[in-house]
């Protein structure tokens, strides 16, 4: 298991180098200047700037310097967002806000998510059933941004219980998890369902039955577990669904997150912001789809891993 772990962090170590150089040279292929705005500075103000930015230096030794500064931590400075601070404050101060805002949608999604998906296995083909799917299918096909408006509509606008903006009270996470948890809620129902489906068709199922076991201890109790493992595959993707998806409901709801400075960022131009945090979001996601490989060994001790 060691040696796996071991592999799969050269591994992630390596794609984090690609992610970096691919989004290096996708910046610098945009076109346009990060300094130039509705008032254009002077051309020797240009030239001040890019000397000072080492934007004037060949491409290939920007690259070079730039990968050199990233092995020391040194994600740069912002060029217009928030001048000359550095990235890393930025992240520092934006993420636990985003972090946060995405732990509460995916236990949210999860914790109802998966007994909904059990619920609708255990029902099958009964009403309960039936409202189940509806509702996964339609929270899988309806947009982020819809659920986001349509709730800040009905409960903020009309109804006027909750608020609209911010994270400055229980009240004012509700909404934006919700719509961050929406999706992801609906498609581990849809997976918990069919995987408990297929596997209370298992003969162990069957002779719990003819033992005369109740039919709830049996969907909750033996089949839930060996059930989890597709729900903790889609984990991985889950988290960067989360922190992607949260760039528009931190947009909608004027949540102060890293994902409201990166669309800042880019209408700004501002290329070191949307560089550093493409880089650091690749980084967490990796780290955490490895997590979700090793909690296979956790959910089910029979499956085995690299090379044991």
């Amino acid at each position: 298991m060691v040696k796996y772990i071991l592999k799969r962090i050269g591994a992630a170590i390596f794609t984090i180098f690609v992610a970096a150089t691919i989004t290096f040279f996708i910046m610098n292929l945009v076109p346009g200047d990060p300094f130039m705005s509705e008032k254009a500075p002077s051309e020797a103000v240009l030239k001040a700037l890019n000397e000072k930015y080492g934007l004037d230096k060949p491409l290939i030794v920007q690259y070079k310097n730039y990968i050199v500064n990233l092995l020391h931590g040194d994600f740069g400075v912002s060029y217009k967002l928030q001048k000359n601070r550095q990235i890393v404050d930025i992240i520092k101060e934006s993420f636990p806000v985003s972090a946060k805002l995405g732990a509460y949608s995916i236990l949210f999604a999860i914790v109802v998510g998966i007994p909904l998906g059990c619920v609708a296995a255990f029902k099958r083909n009964k009403w309960q059933d039936n409202v189940i799917r509806v509702l996964a299918t339609m929270g899988i096909s309806i947009p982020g941004f819809v659920v986001a408006t349509t709730t800040m509509i009905l409960f903020s606008v009309r109804m006027k219980w909750l608020p609209t903006s911010g994270l400055n009270t229980p009240a004012h996470y509700i909404l934006p998890v919700f719509t961050l948890s929406f999706y992801p809620m609906c498609y581990i129902a849809r997976l918990m369902r069919s995987s408990m489906l297929e596997a209370l068709s298992q003969d162990y199922i069957r002779t719990a039955r003819a033992k005369g076991m109740n039919g709830f201890i049996i969907t909750f109790k033996h089949a839930l577990r060996n059930s989890l493992i597709p729900v903790i595959t889609y984990l991985g993707p889950l988290v960067a669904y989360t922190i992607t998806g949260a760039f528009v409901v931190e947009k909608v709801f004027n949540i102060a997150g890293l994902g409201r400075y990166f669309v800042k960022a880019i209408g700004n131009r501002d290329y070191m912001v949307i560089m550093g945090t493409t880089i650091f979001l690749a980084a967490f996601i990796i780290i955490m789809n490895l997590v979700c490989d090793l909690l296979y060994k956790v959910v089910d001790p029979r499956i085995k891993l690299g090379d044991e």
